[in-house]
């Protein structure tokens, strides 16, 4: 692999020289430029970054702390977040964390080890905030809010206010409520927006808390199997998705014995059969602002922090029927 003295050799000058011309520093003629960038192209010459890193204190990398890569919802995020990045002179280093805090934790300090100049982490629960005090770079949370920290999260309370609204719309009443993990922030807010839309107008009839996952727990599917709701609504499409499956298992067909409704938009739900009702985040947009101010607190750290908080909208399809 070619070195900066590789390059410096063939066109005859000093290794400061060619560092200027890569870094864009010091005072280096066009004609010297053209001569050295002609050789990095012939010797295919590529910068060291980790060295580079511990030179400057700046390696052009981002970490991205994410969940759980099987919840379809973080893969499509991850990939727009690359995208801006990358598009913004960045590379990104991905961590899934498994749902594991004790691997988010090996994570982060792997980031740390790498130099990133900042990290876009949407923490696993709430306890992993404290974390945040060990981290030396500029971060965005993603999910939720923190205070003294940016942040990019979609109006979750309104979300579930969508769905309340849509239910009593469409004439139910007996409601079944698969509630996320209420020490998330999201799943807490949906709910909350959701109960408080509700109001006298829908009656819970059974509420289980689940995790973010298809895979629902023995207490979930026995509510599943003796459901006498005519609506169940979901904290997020991967549990809309199991629930579904396991209404299936229990004789039952979607919409036409029970409607269900989800949260997220992710992939799956235009393509499962029936095509799930759901709110949309706009994923695209949460990685834009996310890179957008996470560069902005890279290059200006003294940037005051804020939080952006994205609109969200109901998309409807064929997993719930007026009642």
């Amino acid at each position: 692999m070619a070195t900066l003295k590789d390059v410096a050799s063939v066109v005859g000058v000093s290794v400061a020289t060619v560092s200027y011309v890569l870094t864009g520093r010091g005072s280096v003629s066009d004609e010297m430029k053209k001569k050295v960038l002609a050789a990095v192209e012939k010797l295919e010459y590529r910068p060291n970054r980790k060295a580079q890193a511990m030179r400057t204190g700046v390696s052009q990398s981002i970490g991205l702390v994410i969940p759980d890569l099987t919840n379809p919802f973080y893969p499509a995020l991850a990939q727009s977040i690359e995208n801006t990045a990358r598009a913004a002179g960045y590379s990104v280093i991905l961590i899934d964390c498994q749902n594991n805090t004790d691997i988010e934790e090996e994570g982060l300090s792997l980031l740390e080890q790498q130099i990133v100049d900042g990290v876009i982490w949407c923490p696993t629960g709430n306890k992993s905030i404290k974390k945040l005090a060990k981290l030396k770079c500029p971060v965005v949370l993603l999910d939720r809010s923190h205070p003294g920290f940016n942040a990019v999260h979609c109006d979750y309370l309104r979300g579930g206010e969508l769905l309340a609204q849509y239910a009593i719309k469409m004439g139910h009443r007996k409601i079944g409520l698969l509630s996320g993990p209420q020490l998330t922030d999201s799943a807490r807010q949906r709910r909350q927006g959701f109960m408080d839309a509700a109001g006298d107008n829908l009656d819970i009839l059974w509420e289980v808390e689940v995790p973010f996952s298809s895979a629902l727990n023995a207490k979930a599917r026995m509510a599943l199997k003796d459901n006498a709701a005519s609506l169940i609504v979901a904290a997020n499409d991967l549990i809309a998705v199991g629930a579904i499956g396991a209404l299936n298992d229990a004789g039952l067909s979607v919409p036409a014995d029970v409607s269900i409704v989800g949260f997220d938009n992710i992939p799956w739900s235009a393509v499962i059969t029936p095509k799930l009702t759901t709110i949309n985040q706009p994923v695209a947009f949460i990685a834009s602002e996310a890179v957008n101010m996470l560069v902005e607190k890279i290059l200006a750290p003294d940037k005051p922090v804020r939080t952006i908080v994205l609109d969200v909208e109901l998309v409807e399809r064929d997993s719930a029927l007026r009642c």
